[in-house]
């Protein structure tokens, strides 16, 4: 077991009552109320900032700070929770298929968990953006599985699990996985790539979704989206980076601090100006 999360601060950022315990009933509860309180984001990317995963920073920012983050902050958080309450974890990474090819091999640049929950095996994933699971996959089948926010399902082939999420009329990737363990270094080095490198789209484009419980909001730059549970979507656009502001704060519950780096790359943002802060 590594190092221990303030367990009371964290129930109380995601406004869990009660006492948590380590069977499943406890833990999707725990789930859907940690995607719904802390939502994700790559600010600290867009921005040119660091993002750090060990455990302290994590909790500074996304439950101290009320900020969001991504995979490695979500899911070491949710880990870090999962094993204070003795369940068994396994961090895995995953290369990313959503929006391209089924057989693309993409490198390893996700972080989940494998946990073992009441002696079955489940995918928690609590860092996916918008196709986020917002309860526990079953590892052992290949059932379709229901979740708050959509239905998906776990496929097994030569050691590997592909999930999938369920469209209108089709199923759609999402990631493929194997069961190797992987050490926090490694993570240091698929969060480096990806909070700083120029190919990576975290660095380039602004990203947040959070789930509610009447659906799922996105922001993708200048636009927001509303995907219901049920019926079509809707699109707005932001008008400004003020509004931008705002609708991180209203919608998202991110709190930013005032910064001459935010205000730059919100305006940057808006007039399509590319390029690292100066």
């Amino acid at each position: 077991m590594g190092e221990m999360i303030n367990l009371d601060a964290y129930l109380q950022r995601i406004d869990f009552s009660g006492s948590p315990a380590a069977d499943l009933d406890s833990i999707k509860k725990l789930v859907a109320r940690h995607t719904r309180a802390i939502s994700f984001e790559n600010l600290n990317p867009f921005f040119g900032w660091p993002v750090e995963i060990d455990l302290p920073a994590v909790e500074r920012k996304l439950v101290h700070s009320r900020r969001g983050g991504y995979c490695y902050e979500q899911n070491t958080l949710m880990q870090a929770l999962l094993e204070s309450l003795d369940v068994p974890v396994t961090p895995l990474a995953a290369r990313v298929l959503w929006q391209a090819p089924e057989d693309s091999t993409p490198a390893q640049s996700h972080m989940m968990l494998r946990a073992e929950i009441g002696g079955k095996p489940y995918l928690v994933d609590v860092g996916f953006g918008v196709q986020t699971p917002t309860a526990p996959l079953r590892l052992d089948t290949e059932a379709p599985q229901d979740t708050p926010h959509g239905c998906y399902r776990v496929l097994q082939a030569d050691g590997e699990f592909l999930v999938q999420v369920a469209l209108p009329g089709s199923w759609a990737p999402i990631y493929r996985f194997d069961l190797q363990r992987q050490a926090p270094d490694d993570y240091k080095m698929f969060n480096w790539y990806c909070s700083t490198h120029p190919d990576s789209h975290f660095t380039r484009d602004l990203i947040a979704t959070r789930p509610v419980e009447s659906g799922r909001y996105t922001l993708h730059n200048n636009k927001l989206t509303f995907y219901p549970l049920d019926g079509p979507k809707r699109e707005s656009s932001v008008a400004g980076p003020e509004e931008l502001r705002r609708q991180l704060r209203d919608v998202f519950d991110i709190e930013l601090p005032d910064s001459d780096v935010v205000t730059w790359s919100f305006s940057a943002l808006f007039a399509g100006t590319d390029g690292p802060v100066p």
